[in-house]
């Protein structure tokens, strides 16, 4: 996270910290540390929730043997597909030549 920074910036960081908080400093790093523990132990939290309802609701991977007492469910319930009947005359009627 800080492998940018080197030792001259976190002494300038430690010194700008000085000055802001003074003798309040290790008041305030233990403040920001419990609300970090507890920001992490939510995160936590709610990534377990999110496996624990992936794993319930994803659909099992054994199912059971389909038991079919009845061989009707397999019928298809449409009417067979018959062609027309092929028509030997054209869709044209024929022209009258007199």
């Amino acid at each position: 996270m800080f492998s940018g920074l080197g030792y001259t910036e976190m002494i300038l960081f430690g010194v700008i910290a000085l000055m802001l908080f003074g003798s309040r400093l290790p008041e305030v790093a233990r403040n920001f540390g419990a609300t970090y523990r507890q920001l992490r132990g939510k995160v936590d939290e709610f990534q377990r929730e999110f496996r624990e309802w992936e794993r319930t609701d994803a659909p099992p991977t054994n199912l059971p043997p389909n038991d079919l007492e009845d061989d009707e469910s397999l019928t298809p319930r449409s009417p067979k597909f018959t062609p027309p009947p092929e028509d030997d005359s054209p869709d044209d009627p024929p022209e009258d030549k007199t």
